[in-house]
């Protein structure tokens, strides 16, 4: 096999701006990975990560934060929507802050999206042959979180937030051939999901995925399972980790700029910390230093 390394990217909702300010630094630092993987927010802030696009990150979840068209209550009663799917993926990418489209696509790292089957209740995963140039339409449908936004219907599949099937995909990236991996986590070492309250709701709203129910029902089993398993390959040095030291004070669904802004800026500096560790590996990797 040979010796590469891919970047992992957990989901987490607004909690991924942590994961963006990582990103901001390797940018910076000229850091690229041949692979990268992610799910929801993980896979939202990889796609800026990738078309190069300093500070795009931080301008989108941060600076928009407060406009109740991007994240309110007020979008759900109208909608049924807690973001506002069509401002987040059409109208902020295409007007607003435009997208770099042909820097992502002249990019020739791997973005694998993941994203669960409704019908099945399995992690299914698109890759740039998959999604060609419909890439916000996979991150969408791996951002679509359950119960708050609606499924984004993709081929002959319906689709739904990634992170319910598989939170952290690590196994995908070993199948795909990436031995060693950098994992970027949205929670605190130590923090293990407890079953959900609202499991019963899920027959409720999808009576006609009944696998979905399955997979919701054990979400909390496969993530904390996950977690356990890529902390071992951590002691195995098959991992590096870069994760919040402490418990977070963000929400899924926060909307207070400063406490954004603030995480943003530990996962900067948390990445900036991991740094030696990084250019140890690049010297044993296909990671790259430009």
């Amino acid at each position: 096999m040979v010796n590469e390394t891919g970047l992992v990217l957990e989901g987490g909702g607004m909690r991924g701006i942590y994961t963006a300010g990582a990103l901001e630094y390797f940018l910076e630092q000229g850091i690229e990975f041949p692979y990268v993987i992610g799910v929801s927010a993980g896979a939202c802030n990889a796609a800026s990560y990738l078309s190069k696009q300093n500070g795009r990150n931080k301008k989108v979840n941060v600076d928009f934060i407060q406009d109740p068209k991007y994240l309110s209550w007020r979008n759900y009663w109208k909608t049924g929507e807690l973001f506002g799917m069509d401002y987040v993926f059409d109208e902020i990418p295409n007007k607003l802050v435009p997208f770099d489209y042909k820097a992502f696509h002249s990019n020739s790292t791997e973005f694998v999206v993941g994203t669960t089957d409704c019908h099945s209740g399995n992690p299914v995963y698109f890759s740039r042959n998959d999604y060609g140039e419909d890439l916000l339409t996979i991150i969408r449908a791996s951002s679509s979180l359950p119960f708050v936004a609606p499924m984004v219907e993709f081929g002959s599949r319906y689709l739904l937030d990634g992170g319910i099937s598989d939170p952290v995909p690590i196994r995908k990236a070993e199948q795909d051939g990436y031995r060693k991996n950098v994992v970027i986590l949205t929670r605190n070492r130590g923090y293990y999901k407890k079953p959900s309250r609202f499991s019963f709701l899920v027959k409720r709203k999808y009576p006609q995925f009944p696998e979905l129910h399955k997979t919701m029902m054990n979400r909390y089993l496969r993530y904390n399972q996950t977690i356990q398993e890529v902390e071992e390959k951590e002691k195995n040095g098959e991992v590096l980790i870069i994760q919040p030291q402490h418990p977070l004070k963000v929400s899924r669904i926060e909307k207070n700029p400063q406490k954004l802004d603030e995480l943003y800026w530990q996962g900067y500096r948390d990445a900036e910390l991991k740094m030696k560790h990084i250019v140890e590996w690049n010297q044993s990797s296909s990671l790259v230093q430009s």
